[in-house]
């Protein structure tokens, strides 16, 4: 579906909830996209860089400020409505408002004011398919807010409050990618990001001849959020060891794969491995966007698998469909590179692929994975487009 269709479908949802208004230019329309990322996987929380970019599947907010202070939020995909009134930010039993409560209070927690206001939310960014769409929700959300009440927050302020909310309302420690890259994204382009220092620095990811196809397991286990946490923990366990021998390593951003393999016995099997896939990862996203300016998307592809290998056999956040879908492509020679992206466990594989052939591509994948796991495979081609932004 074009972007055009669903902003129509979602402004079509709030009049038949809202009814029509006396001020029709009072009701804007803001957009904020999923992101992907390329290479530079649980580096984030280990002050190391990733290689994010938005993409054309998005979350849409149709917005009204309204005179009282109620807060009615209309979830037009799931056809369910949450009211309430802005004094108050009580968790409510069902998840989906959380997101938008945890925005409120730190609008709150930042001293600034707000009033009531009415929307109809949806779009197009597959959920649980590790594309964020809670953090495309939450940055298209406080941008709107932004933009209707005037509270003077820059991209920075929206992106960091964003993962705060996600951090302190909805309770999941996510790192400042996935906002940071909806708000921040720009066409045809990746954005390197030092999740230190939050420098960022765009490369270019030209898609004349290729083209990315995200194929998503449908599968979510249960392990994911426990080991999530498990990871960080293993991760700071190398840091306090290492930090005997180097007091400089404040978080693995500061170590190298050397340092990770001489010290291998005291660290352990476990935390070793850990501590190896990150160390070689952040060099990894380095590598890859000097490959980008050389233009060899060849070489980056190559990449895109050595993280898969890392992710799989060291870091242990794979699972068997994800390792399936990604051995289909070894032997395909229209595509340049593949793994499994996000937090793991589940969600999608990312694939490189020659523009002529992915229908062909899509079809051999999902023959092969009915066959296997009896289960229709969604594949998804996504373009490389800009971030948050009001849609006139």
């Amino acid at each position: 579906m074009q972007q055009s269709d669903i902003v129509e479908k979602i402004k079509e949802k709030y009049f038949q909830k809202f009814g029509e208004t006396s001020n029709p230019e009072q009701v804007r329309t803001f957009r904020s996209p999923g992101r992907i990322n390329l290479i530079g996987e649980h580096t984030d929380y280990n002050n190391g860089f990733v290689l994010p970019a938005s993409v054309d599947k998005a979350v849409y907010f149709v917005i009204e400020p309204r005179e009282d202070d109620q807060v009615i939020l209309h979830a037009a995909d799931l056809d369910e409505t949450y009211s309430f009134s802005i004094q108050d930010l009580s968790k409510p039993a069902q998840s989906w408002p959380h997101y938008q409560l945890g925005i409120i209070e730190q609008i709150y927690k930042k001293g600034l004011k707000i009033g009531g206001f009415q929307t109809t939310f949806g779009g197009d960014v597959p959920v649980g398919a590790g594309l964020s769409s809670s953090a495309a929700l939450e940055c298209c959300l406080l941008f709107a807010l932004n933009e209707l009440y005037d509270l003077g927050l820059d991209r920075f302020s929206i992106v960091k409050m964003s993962q705060k909310a996600e951090n302190e309302y909805v309770g999941v420690q996510c790192g400042i990618m996935d906002q940071f890259a909806s708000a921040f994204g720009k066409e045809e382009s990746v954005i390197r990001l030092d999740c230190r220092s939050l420098e960022y620095e765009y490369f270019p990811f030209p898609m004349q001849d290729y083209l990315l196809v995200l194929c998503d397991t449908s599968v979510k286990h249960s392990l994911a959020s426990s080991e999530y946490n498990t990871r960080r923990q293993e991760c700071e366990k190398g840091i306090a060891i290492l930090q005997k021998y180097y007091p400089e390593v404040q978080s693995l951003r500061d170590a190298t794969p050397e340092m990770v393999e001489k010290h291998q016995d005291e660290l352990g099997d476990v935390v070793y491995r850990r501590c190896k896939f990150i160390t070689e990862e952040i060099q990894r996203v380095q590598d890859a966007c000097d490959l980008l300016v050389e233009g060899n998307l060849g070489d980056f592809g190559k990449k895109m698998y050595a993280t898969h290998q890392g992710l799989q056999h060291e870091y242990e956040v794979s699972c068997p469909e994800l390792d399936f879908l990604v051995d289909q492509t070894l032997a395909d020679p229209d595509v340049l590179g593949a793994r499994m992206m996000g937090g793991g466990f589940g969600g999608c594989t990312i694939n490189l692929v020659k523009k002529e052939a992915v229908d062909a591509f899509e079809q051999k994948m999902k023959a092969a994975y009915q066959e296997k796991y009896h289960i229709d495979l969604p594949c998804y081609k996504v373009k490389i487009t800009t971030g948050t932004e009001e849609i006139i």
